[in-house]
């Protein structure tokens, strides 16, 4: 089964581990930062992975900001620092930012249940939910993205959409015993705001947020129509291609626009101001708890970003010495995150990773080079560059999709079988070589698979329908 990735990361903090080597940004002249940054920026310019801004900024005053690559490669158009990019999952900060506004003003509280302003949830744990919940990525929902929701039209992706969508999920587990990264969780929060407020969510964020911050160059509806708007790509086994086809509306999850500038002067508010969060807030929300430790730890850093199919976007802020790193690239992730990351080290006079290849890119070239037993002895070390957080199944799971939607079935087949040995629990394995093997024309094989897959996961859609499908003859 072929599976989406899109908005990845967001409200994250570099928590893990305290013991942090400082942030020495003002020991370099403006020469030598600007020299060593367009260095690191040129390695991966001439892997052709990365277009976009980069900017880094000393208590919010930039210090050093580029652009780099196309913003349009069919008209040849360049990035410049009034570009618009996909935020992604940063989306989910300006969310998280009017619920608590609607918390400080009464009209909500953490403990509130779902389903006082949302009604028709059938799950039985659906009465469980609450608001703190859906904050935190503990609600039991996990996500809507798929190929199904993609092909809907651009009018359908919103909103209602996805929670009549939600509606009809599972829950992964009894809400707030476990947690699970959910765009949908955060859609249903964008339904709540709306039905408290009697206004849409782009209405409530452009009010409460993008015209009192002064936020010129920040768009949170009408995608088709926002200025100056980069184009993403994603860099394949075929070639780089665009990603218009994953355009939809902006929503509670993902999908604003906004300059490099915009979101540097949106997070100093959100980080430092009182402005967008109230006082009472940064002591009551959790979060805000979890990161408060790194305002007394030089260099510690936040990061928050997003990501979809040939976009990405990160802000790392440094609190203790007020120090911003934002990197917008309209390339696939995790591109801008890994410049960043390396940006960090730079100014911590340490080495960076080495620019490198995606990881499924790096895992067919070398699957065409040394063979498959090269890459199931040594895949742990050459996937690292991929989607954070996704589950690593899921690089030769693309790959072999890849390499099906191209004609080379066989080898797609051998990339799925492989995929099995790496991953034998894991049931989208199975099914994804079980359709493969479908495809052809090898109905036995593709049974066993798809029972195999079945074993694992009882309730895979796609399995069950195929060995029906196939038992019937």
């Amino acid at each position: 089964m072929k599976q989406i990735l899109i908005a990845s990361l967001m409200l994250v903090a570099c928590t893990t581990s305290w013991a942090q080597q400082a942030i020495d940004l003002r020991s370099f002249s403006k020469d030598q930062l600007e020299t060593a940054v367009d260095s690191y920026v040129q390695d991966y310019l001439d892997l052709d992975v990365f277009s976009g801004v980069v900017l880094i900024a000393d208590k919010g005053v930039p210090v050093y900001q580029k652009a780099f690559g196309l913003a349009d490669r069919e008209h040849n158009i360049p990035n410049t620092l009034d570009t618009k990019f996909i935020i992604g999952s940063m989306n989910k900060s300006f969310t998280h930012a009017v619920i608590w506004q609607l918390i400080d003003e009464g009209k909500l509280r953490p403990n509130d249940k779902m389903v006082q302003y949302l009604d028709g949830f059938p799950q039985p744990d659906a009465g469980k939910i609450t608001v703190q919940h859906l904050l935190d990525h503990r609600s039991g929902f996990g996500d809507y993205n798929n190929m199904a929701f993609f092909e809907l039209p651009y009018e359908q992706k919103n909103i209602a959409t996805i929670t009549n969508i939600a509606r009809e999920m599972p829950l992964l587990f009894s809400p707030g015993t476990e947690s699970e990264y959910s765009n949908t969780g955060y859609v249903l929060l964008g339904a709540i705001i709306e039905k408290v407020t009697g206004k849409s969510f782009a209405d409530n964020v452009a009010e409460r947020i993008v015209k009192p911050l002064g936020l010129k160059e920040t768009y949170v509806s009408d995608a088709r129509d926002v200025p100056l708007r980069s184009i993403g790509y994603l860099k394949t086994i075929q070639g780089t291609a665009d990603n218009l086809y994953f355009l939809m509306e902006p929503k509670p999850d993902g999908g604003f626009w906004a300059s490099a500038t915009d979101v540097l002067a949106f997070y100093r508010h959100y980080f430092y101001g009182d402005q967008m969060i109230s006082p009472a807030t940064r002591k009551a929300d959790r979060f805000f708890q979890m990161i408060a430790k790194a305002y007394d730890t030089p260099g510690a850093g936040i990061p928050i970003a997003g990501g979809s199919n040939g976009n990405n976007t990160i802000q790392i802020e440094y609190p203790h010495d007020s120090i911003s790193i934002v990197v917008m690239a309209n390339m696939d992730e995790p591109v801008a995150e890994k410049l960043a990351e390396g940006i960090g080290k730079i100014l911590k006079h340490q080495t960076p990773e080495p620019a490198a290849l995606p990881a499924v890119l790096l895992a067919y070239n070398l699957y065409q080079e040394k063979g498959a037993a090269y890459l199931k002895a040594h895949f742990e070390e050459i996937t690292q560059n991929f989607f954070p957080g996704d589950p690593q199944d899921l690089i030769l799971n693309n790959l072999g999709y890849d390499l099906l939607s191209s004609g080379q079935t066989d080898q797609a087949i051998a990339i799925f079988q492989l995929n099995t040995e790496i991953f034998p629990d894991v049931a989208n394995c199975w099914d994804s070589l079980g359709e493969a093997l479908l495809k052809n024309g090898d109905k036995p094989a593709a049974l066993d698979a798809y029972k195999k897959a079945l074993s694992i996961r009882p309730d895979l859609p796609t399995a069950k329908q195929a060995v029906r499908d196939l038992e019937k003859g």
